[in-house]
């Protein structure tokens, strides 16, 4: 009986040398990760999503970045002031640079919602397009079957983007 036990295990020490001489260098070790973004770089850390947009000029200016459905009032040493989400209207100006050309105090909107504060500064397929707050406060998505030109916001940044951009002021949109 012994010989058949000391034959047993002869015969898996042998199968052992085997495997482990067949096995990879890195059994038993963590993968490397594999597939493109394995021979990606690191990707950068995220932007800052309320810093004052790259390409959006200089100097005392209001910045309105069409995708990121966002307002910055920029001081005159290019310093953010405020910034806030806003609704834009269903036309769109063309990204570059406006001026403020007239302001109201409060009227009826595009929509029939009476709002205040109106700033415009272009005009696109003959819609007027300006920032403005709902009295009511509401800031609903525009119904898309309307050309409406009303950028839409809380009224409490209806109020500083009133105190801040006069007739005249500059007006930067950014895809």
């Amino acid at each position: 009986m012994a010989g058949l036990t000391a034959l047993a295990l002869a015969g898996v020490g042998f199968l052992a040398v085997q495997a482990s001489a067949n096995a990879p260098d890195n059994l038993g070790k963590p993968k490397p990760p594999s597939g493109p973004a394995a021979s990606a770089a690191p990707a950068p850390p995220k932007k800052d999503p309320l810093l004052v947009p790259e390409g959006s000029g200089t100097g005392q200016r209001v910045v309105y970045a069409l995708h990121d459905r966002r307002v910055w009032l920029v001081g005159p040493k290019g310093e953010r002031m405020r910034t806030f989400a806003v609704m834009p209207s269903t036309l769109n100006p063309v990204p570059g640079s406006y001026a403020v050309t007239s302001r109201t105090e409060e009227t009826p909107g595009s929509d029939g919602v009476t709002i205040e504060h109106v700033v415009r500064f272009t005009t696109v397929e003959g819609v007027t397009i300006g920032f403005s707050a709902a009295v009511d406060g509401s800031m609903p998505s525009p119904d898309p079957k309307l050309r409406t030109g009303g950028v839409r916001m809380q009224r409490a940044d209806g109020d500083a983007l009133w105190s801040f951009a006069s007739v005249g002021s500059k007006v930067v949109v950014v895809p």
